[in-house]
């Protein structure tokens, strides 16, 4: 990311933590992402949970795995590998609150030995070539410009043989009608989100940056009750939502969160994206 990229993450997170905590996430989850409908999940906290569980069976996490998690925000995912599979996780973010949140959950949790959290660009993370058995990216790759470029980085890290799993917003084509794009970029731009790639461009750059056996799947059907639950939250609270922006209790950057949350819906509606899974392997 550029500086204007990173500010611009760094803004939107430290404005939506309150929507975040307040609607999403609990201390068992502390999750900023969509939730899997699988494994027995009946609540919106067990889904989110199920989400790890769907990820980490995909792509094999066990223990004594080193994992990097880019893009970790306030480090339930990692925490959650460390506890559940006994993996040694680093979780990287721009956001220095997230990482401060994070460490203070894993004091909590008792995991300081087994997470690590620090602030910074997981495309160039600096970290040791070939230090990683997983590089795990939820949710979190949207956020990038240059896509590419974060692959580059996860094949470096990772060791021969290593495995790369990224679940991810696609967009179905590029380009898309010109009405479709403008809807596109509502909720892109409330998420600060510069683009998403197409199924056919992620492959392309994986392939590029080293990796084999790469994998492109849409599991929209997945999350899709995940989906439905934040536009129901959304359409709820989204005359409050207009009321605190217009008195200015709430910023811009907090009221695009909820536009853009409804745009989500609505382009999903139209076909214009998919939820997708992104696997492959660094050969040995």
């Amino acid at each position: 990311m550029t500086a204007p990229d990173l500010e611009r993450v760094v803004a939107y997170y430290e404005s939506t933590w309150f929507d975040y905590r307040a609607l999403w996430l609990n201390p068992a989850t502390r999750a900023i992402h969509f939730g899997w409908w699988g494994y027995g999940a009946c609540s919106h906290a067990d889904s989110l949970l199920a989400m790890n569980t769907f990820l980490a069976t995909r792509v094999g996490v066990g223990p004594g795995d080193r994992v990097l998690d880019a893009g970790c925000g306030v480090g339930g995912t990692a925490l959650w590998l460390a506890q559940e599979t006994g993996a040694h996780v680093v979780g990287i973010t721009p956001v220095p609150s997230q990482v401060e949140r994070a460490e203070r959950y894993a004091a909590e949790r008792g995991l300081g030995e087994w997470v690590r959290f620090v602030v910074g660009d997981y495309r160039a993370t600096g970290l040791p070539d070939g230090s990683f058995d997983v590089v795990w990216a939820q949710e979190s790759l949207c956020h990038v410009a240059d896509k590419d470029r974060f692959l580059a980085e996860a094949w470096r890290v990772l060791r021969p043989g290593g495995r790369l799993i990224v679940a991810e917003y696609l967009r179905r084509s590029r380009p898309l009608a010109a009405e479709d794009e403008r809807l596109l970029r509502r909720w892109l731009s409330g998420w600060a989100i510069p683009d998403l790639g197409t199924p056919e461009e992620m492959e392309r750059w994986a392939v590029d940056a080293g990796f084999a056996e790469v994998e492109v799947g849409d599991v929209t059907w997945g999350v899709l009750r995940s989906l439905r639950r934040l536009h129901r939250v959304t359409v709820i609270l989204y005359p409050l939502a207009a009321l605190l922006r217009a008195i200015r209790v709430r910023d811009a950057v907090a009221h695009g969160n909820v536009v853009g949350a409804r745009a989500q819906w609505q382009a999903l509606q139209r076909g214009l994206w998919a939820y997708g899974l992104i696997t492959a392997q660094k050969p040995g």
